[in-house]
């Protein structure tokens, strides 16, 4: 499985390659770092599994004579464009997801990684990661993957029960859980991220903890955890309504989560998102993007973006969706370059919305100077200072307002969304208030 090194590390020579021919284009001038606006994280869509787990309902299908070297090249081609779409000049980092991708070819891999590399400027250090699944993943893939630029893994383990694995459908045992992950470890050495699953039907607690203090016994520094949340239309929703099996306790997913983050901070793990835990300062920089609302460029089936598309002189953010069904998205990215099938501009207000509820996801929270970046008139001060909400919030211990800016306590975390209706409420409320009504007066 393993890549020739020289066609392997192609991207890292082709980064270097443009980063001379940038510097000869711009020689003369004064360089600093690219604005916002030219910088953007990418995420890259692969939409095939082995099969459908009975709980995903994401854009994703069970391949039947994938003829890669195709979707290969519209991949390419899709990063291409709106790269150049966008105007960005560098990318920060490329997250390669699905689907299962570890089940795509490393050579798909070493070709958008190269791409990217020759379109803009992709630091050599940036953090490349790739999903990956235990039974798609033996240590020689997993290589191979290495040698194409990913330098960091996260791997869907979602439970270390046998029978859990199987109510789920996934496709592999904890034993080939733990293998993977002690091979993922010795070729990613402290750049493996591993998830795990909380409030199945008929999951308990106690168990549910065992499964955590085993895998912290073996993990590496990043753990996701994530509630199961019941999708109308997968298997799993189907047999807990007919009864077949019993309906996931709110109060005990509530009860692993809090114990669970307890065991992680005691295991010296930071808390620095709703769902994930690091320490060692292993945190996912792709994933910091979003939640700091920074741009992202999202190529392939069905794939999600933020950018402002520049070329055509905007300067209003926009939300992508591209094309969901593989063959679909194919022919629109060989016709027009990408397969983009809906672009909705976002409002001021509807940027705000999304800065103030993806930042308050973070430890670190909504600093003023973050959010004077998308809104320098209406500080934080102004929309929460005298909010007695928001003071019962922060009496209660769930909610700080201070010098460095807006964020939950560790308490308030726990409790986001319930904390996000009033606060979203008073943003929506005070931005009224600010702008003038556009009706006219008789």
């Amino acid at each position: 499985m393993a890549l020739p090194r020289s066609q392997a590390r192609g991207w890292v020579k082709a980064a270097k390659m443009a980063q001379r021919r940038r510097r000869a284009e711009d020689a003369g001038g004064p360089q600093g770092p690219a604005p916002g606006s030219q910088r953007a994280a990418l995420y890259v869509h692969w939409p095939y599994c082995e099969k459908r787990c009975s709980y995903c309902n994401f854009n994703k299908y069970i391949p039947r004579g994938v003829d890669e070297a195709a979707l290969r090249r519209c991949l390419v081609t899709e990063a291409q464009t709106l790269l150049r779409l966008s105007g960005v000049r560098r990318v920060e980092s490329v997250f390669f997801g699905g689907g299962t991708p570890s089940l795509a070819s490393p050579h798909t891999v070493a070709a958008v990684l190269e791409a990217v590399a020759q379109a803009t400027h992709l630091p050599a250090d940036s953090e490349v990661t790739l999903e990956a699944n235990p039974t798609s993943a033996s240590g020689s893939r997993l290589a191979a993957f290495g040698a194409a630029g990913v330098n960091r893994l996260s791997i869907g383990l979602q439970s270390l029960d046998d029978t859990e694995l199987q109510l789920l459908g996934r496709t592999h045992s904890a034993r080939d859980a733990l293998q993977t992950l002690a091979e993922a470890q010795r070729l990613f050495p402290g750049r493996v991220s591993v998830d795990l699953m909380l409030g199945l039907p008929a999951q308990q607690v106690g168990p549910w903890l065992r499964q955590l203090q085993e895998l912290l016994r073996c993990c590496d520094d990043h753990v996701s955890l994530y509630q199961l949340s019941l999708e109308r239309g997968t298997t799993l929703f189907t047999q807990v309504q007919q009864g077949a099996l019993p309906a996931p306790d709110p109060e005990l997913a509530a009860e692993m989560y809090q114990e669970g983050r307890a065991v992680l901070r005691e295991a010296g793990f930071r808390q620095y998102e709703v769902s994930n835990f690091a320490r060692n300062g292993a945190l996912s920089t792709h994933n910091w993007t979003y939640w700091q609302c920074g741009q992202y460029l999202g190529v392939g089936p069905g794939a999600h973006g933020r950018f402002i598309p520049q070329e055509a002189g905007g300067h209003t953010r926009e939300a992508r969706i591209q094309t969901l069904e593989p063959d679909s998205w194919m022919k629109e990215v060989m016709l027009f370059g990408h397969g983009t099938r809906r672009r909705i501009p976002l409002s001021e207000l509807e940027l705000l919305e999304e800065v103030l509820a993806m930042g308050l996801r973070t430890d670190v929270g909504i600093t003023h100077q973050h959010w004077q970046q998308f809104e320098p008139q209406l500080t934080l001060w102004d929309l929460f200072g005298a909010s007695e909400e928001v003071k019962e919030l922060q009496e209660q211990g769930l909610l700080l307002l201070d010098h460095r800016g807006l964020r939950c306590s560790w308490e308030g975390l726990a409790v986001l969304d319930s904390l996000l209706l009033s606060l979203l409420s008073r943003l929506q409320e005070a931005w009224q208030q600010r702008t003038p009504s556009s009706v006219p007066r008789g």
